[in-house]
Protein backbone atom coordinates (compact mmCIF):
# COMPACT_ATOMS: atom_id res chain seq x y z
CA UNK A 1 0.00 0.00 0.00
CA UNK A 2 1.04 3.33 -0.57
CA UNK A 3 -0.12 6.93 0.74
CA UNK A 4 -0.34 10.39 -1.44
CA UNK A 5 -1.36 13.28 -1.27
CA UNK A 6 -2.39 16.50 -3.71
CA UNK A 7 -0.34 19.27 -4.77
CA UNK A 8 -0.70 21.75 -2.36
CA UNK A 9 -1.67 24.13 -4.91
CA UNK A 10 -4.91 22.32 -5.51
CA UNK A 11 -5.34 22.23 -1.78
CA UNK A 12 -4.85 25.88 -1.48
CA UNK A 13 -7.55 27.10 -4.09
CA UNK A 14 -10.09 24.51 -4.10
CA UNK A 15 -13.60 24.76 -2.07
CA UNK A 16 -11.83 22.49 0.46
CA UNK A 17 -8.78 20.66 0.65
CA UNK A 18 -8.38 17.75 -1.90
CA UNK A 19 -9.02 13.88 -0.49
CA UNK A 20 -5.86 11.86 -0.12
CA UNK A 21 -5.73 7.72 -0.76
CA UNK A 22 -4.18 4.77 -0.16
CA UNK A 23 -3.76 2.55 -3.28
CA UNK A 24 -4.93 -1.33 -3.03
CA UNK A 25 -4.13 -3.81 -5.66
CA UNK A 26 -7.19 -6.03 -6.02
CA UNK A 27 -6.20 -8.57 -8.87
CA UNK A 28 -3.56 -9.11 -11.50
CA UNK A 29 -3.46 -11.05 -14.62
CA UNK A 30 -6.70 -9.43 -16.31
CA UNK A 31 -5.12 -9.47 -20.19
CA UNK A 32 -6.77 -6.43 -21.71
CA UNK A 33 -8.73 -4.90 -18.44
CA UNK A 34 -11.54 -3.02 -19.66
CA UNK A 35 -14.36 -2.42 -17.41
CA UNK A 36 -15.16 -2.20 -13.81
CA UNK A 37 -18.17 -2.65 -12.37
CA UNK A 38 -18.89 -2.02 -8.68
CA UNK A 39 -21.41 -4.27 -7.34
CA UNK A 40 -23.27 -6.20 -4.24
CA UNK A 41 -22.43 -9.22 -6.04
CA UNK A 42 -23.07 -11.82 -2.98
CA UNK A 43 -26.07 -10.26 -1.04
CA UNK A 44 -23.95 -9.00 2.13
CA UNK A 45 -24.00 -5.50 2.17
CA UNK A 46 -20.24 -5.06 1.06
CA UNK A 47 -19.36 -3.50 -2.71
CA UNK A 48 -17.77 -5.95 -4.71
CA UNK A 49 -15.65 -5.60 -7.94
CA UNK A 50 -16.62 -6.86 -11.46
CA UNK A 51 -13.65 -7.03 -14.01
CA UNK A 52 -14.12 -6.97 -17.50
CA UNK A 53 -10.82 -8.33 -19.64
CA UNK A 54 -11.47 -7.90 -23.59
CA UNK A 55 -8.58 -10.25 -24.03
CA UNK A 56 -9.67 -12.97 -20.99
CA UNK A 57 -12.09 -15.77 -21.56
CA UNK A 58 -13.22 -15.39 -18.26
CA UNK A 59 -15.21 -12.72 -16.55
CA UNK A 60 -14.40 -12.53 -12.65
CA UNK A 61 -15.57 -10.51 -10.20
CA UNK A 62 -13.33 -9.88 -6.46
CA UNK A 63 -15.24 -10.74 -3.43
CA UNK A 64 -15.39 -7.73 -0.79
CA UNK A 65 -13.21 -7.34 2.01
CA UNK A 66 -11.06 -10.16 1.06
CA UNK A 67 -11.18 -9.48 -2.75
CA UNK A 68 -11.24 -13.38 -3.35
CA UNK A 69 -11.65 -13.65 -7.09
CA UNK A 70 -14.13 -16.06 -8.80
CA UNK A 71 -15.14 -17.08 -12.01
CA UNK A 72 -18.45 -16.00 -13.27
CA UNK A 73 -18.20 -17.38 -16.70
CA UNK A 74 -15.79 -18.82 -18.75
CA UNK A 75 -15.32 -19.80 -22.39
CA UNK A 76 -16.20 -16.04 -23.42
CA UNK A 77 -14.36 -13.83 -26.48
CA UNK A 78 -14.02 -9.86 -27.00
CA UNK A 79 -15.98 -9.12 -24.06
CA UNK A 80 -16.06 -5.17 -24.01
CA UNK A 81 -18.73 -3.85 -21.86
CA UNK A 82 -21.61 -5.14 -18.88
CA UNK A 83 -24.16 -3.92 -16.04
CA UNK A 84 -25.44 -5.30 -13.43
CA UNK A 85 -28.83 -5.03 -11.52
CA UNK A 86 -31.10 -6.77 -9.86
CA UNK A 87 -33.90 -7.60 -12.51
CA UNK A 88 -35.75 -10.60 -10.70
CA UNK A 89 -35.56 -8.65 -6.93
CA UNK A 90 -33.75 -11.57 -5.57
CA UNK A 91 -30.93 -9.03 -3.99
CA UNK A 92 -28.67 -10.38 -6.08
CA UNK A 93 -28.10 -8.27 -9.72
CA UNK A 94 -28.38 -10.15 -12.67
CA UNK A 95 -25.40 -9.41 -15.59
CA UNK A 96 -26.47 -8.52 -18.90
CA UNK A 97 -22.97 -8.88 -21.23
CA UNK A 98 -21.78 -7.86 -24.69
CA UNK A 99 -18.98 -10.04 -25.94
CA UNK A 100 -17.86 -10.93 -29.70
CA UNK A 101 -16.95 -7.22 -30.23
CA UNK A 102 -15.33 -5.84 -33.37
CA UNK A 103 -13.80 -2.22 -34.09
CA UNK A 104 -15.09 -3.39 -37.48
CA UNK A 105 -19.41 -3.51 -36.97
CA UNK A 106 -19.35 -5.70 -40.16
CA UNK A 107 -16.91 -8.56 -38.41
CA UNK A 108 -18.33 -7.89 -34.82
CA UNK A 109 -21.08 -10.70 -33.40
CA UNK A 110 -22.51 -8.38 -30.92
CA UNK A 111 -23.27 -11.02 -29.02
CA UNK A 112 -25.77 -9.92 -26.08
CA UNK A 113 -26.03 -12.69 -22.89
CA UNK A 114 -28.15 -12.52 -19.64
CA UNK A 115 -26.08 -14.17 -16.27
CA UNK A 116 -27.90 -15.48 -13.21
CA UNK A 117 -26.34 -16.75 -10.65
CA UNK A 118 -27.27 -20.50 -9.72
CA UNK A 119 -27.90 -20.38 -6.14
CA UNK A 120 -24.15 -19.45 -5.13
CA UNK A 121 -22.46 -16.55 -6.96
CA UNK A 122 -19.10 -18.09 -5.72
CA UNK A 123 -19.49 -20.70 -8.29
CA UNK A 124 -19.84 -20.19 -11.92
CA UNK A 125 -23.12 -19.02 -13.20
CA UNK A 126 -25.59 -19.70 -16.04
CA UNK A 127 -25.46 -17.80 -19.20
CA UNK A 128 -28.08 -17.76 -21.90
CA UNK A 129 -27.57 -15.74 -25.36
CA UNK A 130 -30.78 -13.00 -25.63
CA UNK A 131 -30.06 -11.11 -28.44
CA UNK A 132 -27.45 -10.03 -31.03
CA UNK A 133 -26.81 -6.36 -32.03
CA UNK A 134 -23.12 -5.76 -34.12
CA UNK A 135 -20.74 -3.80 -32.88
CA UNK A 136 -22.49 -3.47 -29.09
CA UNK A 137 -20.26 -1.73 -26.99
CA UNK A 138 -22.13 -0.06 -24.53
CA UNK A 139 -24.20 -1.41 -21.74
CA UNK A 140 -26.26 0.53 -18.72
CA UNK A 141 -29.66 0.28 -17.06
CA UNK A 142 -31.98 2.82 -17.06
CA UNK A 143 -35.87 3.68 -15.28
CA UNK A 144 -37.01 5.59 -18.76
CA UNK A 145 -40.44 5.85 -17.96
CA UNK A 146 -40.20 5.95 -13.78
CA UNK A 147 -41.92 3.03 -13.75
CA UNK A 148 -38.98 1.98 -11.30
CA UNK A 149 -38.55 -1.17 -13.93
CA UNK A 150 -35.25 -0.45 -15.56
CA UNK A 151 -34.82 -1.22 -18.88
CA UNK A 152 -30.79 -1.74 -20.90
CA UNK A 153 -29.68 0.81 -22.78
CA UNK A 154 -27.59 -1.04 -25.60
CA UNK A 155 -25.09 1.91 -27.28
CA UNK A 156 -23.55 0.33 -30.53
CA UNK A 157 -20.04 1.70 -31.39
CA UNK A 158 -21.11 2.21 -34.97
CA UNK A 159 -23.67 1.42 -37.29
CA UNK A 160 -23.83 -2.36 -38.41
CA UNK A 161 -23.16 -1.26 -42.41
CA UNK A 162 -20.01 0.39 -41.21
CA UNK A 163 -17.15 -0.93 -42.82
CA UNK A 164 -14.86 1.33 -40.42
CA UNK A 165 -15.30 3.46 -37.36
CA UNK A 166 -14.61 6.86 -39.15
CA UNK A 167 -16.99 6.09 -41.83
CA UNK A 168 -20.09 8.80 -41.66
CA UNK A 169 -22.73 5.91 -40.85
CA UNK A 170 -25.77 6.52 -38.54
CA UNK A 171 -25.15 4.87 -35.52
CA UNK A 172 -28.79 3.28 -33.54
CA UNK A 173 -29.22 3.50 -30.15
CA UNK A 174 -31.71 1.10 -28.89
CA UNK A 175 -32.61 -0.34 -25.18
CA UNK A 176 -34.25 -3.69 -24.27
CA UNK A 177 -36.91 -4.76 -21.82
CA UNK A 178 -36.07 -7.57 -19.87
CA UNK A 179 -38.17 -10.98 -20.20
CA UNK A 180 -38.88 -9.38 -23.75
CA UNK A 181 -35.23 -8.49 -24.92
CA UNK A 182 -35.95 -7.36 -28.64
CA UNK A 183 -34.49 -4.02 -29.47
CA UNK A 184 -36.93 -0.96 -29.98
CA UNK A 185 -34.83 1.77 -31.49
CA UNK A 186 -34.53 5.01 -29.42
CA UNK A 187 -32.97 7.17 -31.95
CA UNK A 188 -30.13 6.61 -35.04
CA UNK A 189 -29.03 10.71 -34.76
CA UNK A 190 -25.82 10.15 -33.73
CA UNK A 191 -23.02 9.39 -36.52
CA UNK A 192 -20.22 7.86 -36.57
CA UNK A 193 -18.41 6.75 -33.37
CA UNK A 194 -20.77 6.37 -30.42
CA UNK A 195 -18.23 6.20 -27.55
CA UNK A 196 -20.14 7.58 -24.40
CA UNK A 197 -22.89 6.82 -22.55
CA UNK A 198 -24.34 8.70 -19.51
CA UNK A 199 -27.61 7.97 -17.42
CA UNK A 200 -29.29 10.35 -15.37
CA UNK A 201 -32.26 12.26 -14.00
CA UNK A 202 -31.77 15.09 -16.50
CA UNK A 203 -35.20 17.03 -15.14
CA UNK A 204 -35.25 15.58 -12.13
CA UNK A 205 -38.77 13.95 -12.65
CA UNK A 206 -37.99 10.33 -12.13
CA UNK A 207 -37.12 9.46 -15.17
CA UNK A 208 -33.45 8.50 -16.72
CA UNK A 209 -32.65 10.40 -19.70
CA UNK A 210 -29.40 9.36 -21.80
CA UNK A 211 -26.91 11.50 -22.77
CA UNK A 212 -24.70 10.52 -25.48
CA UNK A 213 -21.21 11.03 -26.77
CA UNK A 214 -19.76 11.07 -30.35
CA UNK A 215 -17.98 12.06 -33.13
CA UNK A 216 -21.42 14.86 -33.89
CA UNK A 217 -21.15 15.73 -30.04
CA UNK A 218 -22.94 15.18 -26.95
CA UNK A 219 -26.65 14.48 -27.42
CA UNK A 220 -29.81 14.05 -24.93
CA UNK A 221 -32.59 11.34 -25.17
CA UNK A 222 -35.57 11.40 -22.88
CA UNK A 223 -38.77 9.71 -23.12
CA UNK A 224 -42.25 11.56 -22.78
CA UNK A 225 -45.05 10.81 -20.82
CA UNK A 226 -46.59 10.70 -24.63
CA UNK A 227 -43.93 7.68 -25.24
CA UNK A 228 -41.99 9.69 -27.64
CA UNK A 229 -38.21 10.22 -27.27
CA UNK A 230 -37.03 13.71 -28.00
CA UNK A 231 -33.19 14.55 -29.10
CA UNK A 232 -31.22 17.81 -27.97
CA UNK A 233 -28.04 18.60 -29.31
CA UNK A 234 -26.36 19.71 -26.34
CA UNK A 235 -22.71 20.49 -27.78
CA UNK A 236 -21.00 20.04 -31.18
CA UNK A 237 -17.90 18.84 -28.93
CA UNK A 238 -14.35 19.18 -30.61
CA UNK A 239 -14.74 21.26 -33.87
CA UNK A 240 -11.50 19.94 -35.74
CA UNK A 241 -12.69 18.28 -39.06
CA UNK A 242 -14.10 14.78 -39.16
CA UNK A 243 -12.97 12.05 -37.67
CA UNK A 244 -10.75 14.02 -34.82
CA UNK A 245 -14.24 15.95 -33.94
CA UNK A 246 -16.60 15.52 -31.06
CA UNK A 247 -16.92 13.82 -28.09
CA UNK A 248 -15.80 10.68 -26.53
CA UNK A 249 -16.82 10.40 -22.88
CA UNK A 250 -19.33 12.27 -21.23
CA UNK A 251 -20.11 12.55 -17.16
CA UNK A 252 -22.23 15.18 -15.71
CA UNK A 253 -21.37 16.89 -12.02
CA UNK A 254 -22.34 19.78 -10.03
CA UNK A 255 -21.30 22.49 -8.41
CA UNK A 256 -23.68 22.80 -5.57
CA UNK A 257 -26.89 23.28 -7.30
CA UNK A 258 -25.03 24.55 -10.69
CA UNK A 259 -24.53 21.61 -13.22
CA UNK A 260 -21.78 21.37 -15.32
CA UNK A 261 -20.58 18.22 -18.55
CA UNK A 262 -17.51 16.73 -18.33
CA UNK A 263 -16.09 15.05 -21.23
CA UNK A 264 -12.75 13.90 -22.95
CA UNK A 265 -11.99 14.90 -26.56
CA UNK A 266 -12.51 13.95 -29.62
CA UNK A 267 -12.45 9.81 -29.44
CA UNK A 268 -9.79 8.44 -27.49
CA UNK A 269 -8.85 11.85 -26.95
CA UNK A 270 -5.75 14.28 -25.35
CA UNK A 271 -8.34 16.81 -24.23
CA UNK A 272 -10.35 17.19 -20.44
CA UNK A 273 -13.40 19.87 -21.75
CA UNK A 274 -15.87 21.11 -18.97
CA UNK A 275 -18.89 22.20 -20.16
CA UNK A 276 -21.36 25.00 -18.30
CA UNK A 277 -24.18 26.60 -19.42
CA UNK A 278 -24.77 30.56 -19.53
CA UNK A 279 -27.32 32.13 -21.24
CA UNK A 280 -28.84 29.09 -22.47
CA UNK A 281 -25.96 27.16 -24.01
CA UNK A 282 -23.33 25.31 -23.11
CA UNK A 283 -19.63 26.90 -23.38
CA UNK A 284 -16.52 24.79 -24.17
CA UNK A 285 -13.32 25.14 -21.93
CA UNK A 286 -10.84 22.93 -22.49
CA UNK A 287 -9.24 22.27 -18.64
CA UNK A 288 -6.44 19.53 -19.60
CA UNK A 289 -4.65 18.66 -23.37
CA UNK A 290 -1.87 16.70 -22.00
CA UNK A 291 -3.51 13.55 -21.55
CA UNK A 292 -3.11 10.39 -24.11
CA UNK A 293 -5.86 7.89 -25.36
CA UNK A 294 -8.06 9.46 -22.95
CA UNK A 295 -10.93 6.09 -22.16
CA UNK A 296 -13.03 6.96 -19.19
CA UNK A 297 -14.49 10.23 -16.95
CA UNK A 298 -16.81 10.00 -14.15
CA UNK A 299 -17.74 13.08 -11.03
CA UNK A 300 -17.77 12.51 -7.55
CA UNK A 301 -18.23 14.67 -4.83
CA UNK A 302 -14.70 13.11 -3.09
CA UNK A 303 -13.75 15.32 -0.18
CA UNK A 304 -17.23 15.84 1.16
CA UNK A 305 -17.50 20.53 0.29
CA UNK A 306 -20.60 20.13 -2.22
CA UNK A 307 -18.73 20.14 -5.37
CA UNK A 308 -17.80 17.42 -7.30
CA UNK A 309 -14.88 16.50 -8.92
CA UNK A 310 -14.02 14.58 -12.43
CA UNK A 311 -11.83 11.92 -12.32
CA UNK A 312 -10.19 11.14 -15.93
CA UNK A 313 -8.58 7.93 -17.16
CA UNK A 314 -7.10 7.48 -19.91
CA UNK A 315 -4.42 5.00 -20.95
CA UNK A 316 -1.64 6.03 -21.58
CA UNK A 317 -1.04 5.52 -18.41
CA UNK A 318 -2.58 7.97 -15.82
CA UNK A 319 -5.90 8.75 -14.06
CA UNK A 320 -6.70 12.37 -12.90
CA UNK A 321 -8.53 14.45 -10.89
CA UNK A 322 -9.76 17.97 -11.56
CA UNK A 323 -11.05 20.17 -8.64
CA UNK A 324 -12.86 23.32 -9.57
CA UNK A 325 -11.54 26.41 -8.15
CA UNK A 326 -14.87 28.22 -8.03
CA UNK A 327 -18.51 27.57 -8.97
CA UNK A 328 -18.97 29.50 -12.14
CA UNK A 329 -16.40 25.81 -13.04
CA UNK A 330 -14.08 28.47 -14.88
CA UNK A 331 -11.15 27.23 -12.79
CA UNK A 332 -9.62 24.18 -12.29
CA UNK A 333 -6.91 22.32 -10.99
CA UNK A 334 -5.29 19.12 -11.16
CA UNK A 335 -3.64 16.60 -8.87
CA UNK A 336 -2.27 13.20 -10.41
CA UNK A 337 -4.13 9.64 -8.63
CA UNK A 338 -1.75 7.08 -10.38
CA UNK A 339 0.74 7.97 -13.01
CA UNK A 340 1.44 4.02 -13.60
CA UNK A 341 -2.37 3.05 -14.20
CA UNK A 342 -3.35 2.80 -17.90
CA UNK A 343 -6.95 3.21 -17.11
CA UNK A 344 -9.70 1.92 -19.48
CA UNK A 345 -12.50 2.10 -17.04
CA UNK A 346 -12.95 3.86 -13.32
CA UNK A 347 -16.02 3.14 -11.17
CA UNK A 348 -17.19 4.88 -7.75
CA UNK A 349 -18.10 3.35 -4.82
CA UNK A 350 -17.95 3.13 -1.12
CA UNK A 351 -15.66 -0.11 -0.79
CA UNK A 352 -15.06 0.09 3.28
CA UNK A 353 -18.41 1.33 4.18
CA UNK A 354 -16.65 4.19 5.80
CA UNK A 355 -19.37 6.86 4.12
CA UNK A 356 -16.47 7.96 2.10
CA UNK A 357 -16.33 7.56 -1.35
CA UNK A 358 -13.59 5.35 -3.42
CA UNK A 359 -12.32 4.86 -6.58
CA UNK A 360 -11.73 1.66 -8.67
CA UNK A 361 -9.71 1.71 -12.12
CA UNK A 362 -8.72 -1.31 -14.53
CA UNK A 363 -5.81 -1.52 -16.63
CA UNK A 364 -5.39 -2.68 -20.09
CA UNK A 365 -1.58 -2.02 -20.65
CA UNK A 366 -0.82 -3.47 -16.74
CA UNK A 367 -3.72 -5.98 -16.43
CA UNK A 368 -4.55 -5.13 -13.16
CA UNK A 369 -7.45 -4.23 -11.27
CA UNK A 370 -6.79 -1.05 -8.60
CA UNK A 371 -9.07 0.55 -5.56
CA UNK A 372 -8.04 4.08 -4.42
CA UNK A 373 -9.06 4.48 -0.37
CA UNK A 374 -10.74 7.40 -0.07
CA UNK A 375 -8.92 8.63 3.30
CA UNK A 376 -10.56 12.05 3.38
CA UNK A 377 -8.78 15.66 2.97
Amino acid sequence: MRVFASYLLAAVLCAAPPARFAEHTVGTGLTGGYQVVAADVNHNGKTDLIGLASGMTELVWFENPGWQRHVIASHLSEMINLAAWDVDGDGIPEIVLASGFSMFARQSTGIISLLHHEGDPRQPWSIREIARLPASHRLRWADIDDSGQKVLIDQPLTGADASSPQDHTHTPLVYFRPGEWKPRVISREDQGVVHGLYIMDWDGRGRDAILTGSFTGIHLYRLGRNGRWSHTEIAKGDPAPWPKCGASDVAVGRLGKRRFLATIEPWHGNEVVIYRQEAGHWRRHVIDNSIADGHTVLTVDLNGDGWDEVVVGYRAHGVNIYYARDRQAAQWSKTVLDRTMPAAGCAIADLNGDGRPDIACIGTATATLKWYENLGP
